[in-house]
């Protein structure tokens, strides 16, 4: 493990979390062993989503090697639950991820290595050419996300999967972003990455390796009109609204003061050699 350092953590990263009182134990510990042996100070944020289950009383309970904040959002939606999380962030580096840890944390270095090189967005990508995909679900949910990603690949980026989680901004864009998302379910996603690009970033997607886990919220049968009917709302607001007339440094000048990114320093950080553009 590399050298500790004082001061605000320079990575938060945000866990929704709906009724995962039986999977975010395991979660958890892998997030907070993974994030205890970087080079610099981190800190989880679990938003609860208002569960009915014990959710809250195991995050107040938990005792990790990392420090874990309970932050509680009362509108139903994980669109809303990652929303509230990134705006109570302030570290320079931001990110999300969900309570199953589906994606392999391996993929934590190389988003960590490309925000500390300026790549302003790192996304898990489970159709990157290099990712490892197991077990991923029903032909017909595949075929629905396919479709789902081709609709929306021109407000997101050019990215081909919008709906892995697993991502991470440079802290005063993605709490930009955050502040501008409206939509509360399952596809706010891609309004949120669609509000990055007017912000004049780019997306940068990696290689992951993605296990399927049982226990997921997502249905096809009851949430699949929702997400289409979100799309065409999300897809409406960003014809509207055009580009932002400024851009990702300007963001990044106009945000309350944060700590000195070289929290990361570069001589401990993994090379980029797995990673990069998709």
């Amino acid at each position: 493990m590399g050298p500790r350092r004082n001061g605000p953590a320079p990575l938060e990263i945000v866990v929704p979390a709906y009724n995962e009182a039986g999977r975010l134990p395991r979660g958890l510990g892998l997030l907070s062993d993974k994030l205890a042996g970087l080079p610099a100070r981190a800190q989880i944020l679990v938003v609860d989503n208002a569960s009915t289950d014990g959710t809250a009383e195991m995050v107040r309970s938990w005792r990790g090697p990392v420090p874990v904040r309970l932050l509680r959002c009362e509108r139903r939606g994980k669109g809303a639950a990652v929303r509230t999380g990134l705006l109570a962030t302030s570290a320079p580096y931001i990110g999300f991820m969900d309570a199953d840890m589906a994606t392999d944390l391996a993929a934590l270095d190389d988003a960590l290595v490309l925000l500390r090189e300026g790549r302003p967005v790192v996304v898990g990508s489970r159709r990157h050419g290099r990712s490892v995909v197991e077990g991923y679900a029903l032909p017909v949910r595949r075929l629905g996300a396919l479709t789902f990603n081709r609709i929306v690949r021109d407000i997101a980026g050019g990215l081909t999967d919008t709906q892995c989680g697993f991502k991470f901004f440079a802290g005063p864009l993605g709490r930009a972003a955050a502040a501008d998302l409206r939509t509360t379910g399952f596809s706010f996603d891609v309004e949120l990455l669609a509000h990055c690009v007017r912000r004049g970033a780019t997306v940068t997607d990696i290689p992951v390796v993605w296990r399927d886990r049982p226990g997921s919220t997502f249905s096809v049968r009851r949430h699949s009109l929702q997400c289409f009917i979100d799309l065409a709302f999300i897809r409406a607001r960003a014809g509207r609204a055009g580009p932002v007339p400024v851009t990702v440094s300007d963001v990044a000048a106009a945000a309350d003061p944060v700590p000195d990114p070289v929290a990361l320093p570069e001589d401990n950080l993994p090379s980029t050699s797995s990673a990069g553009p998709g």
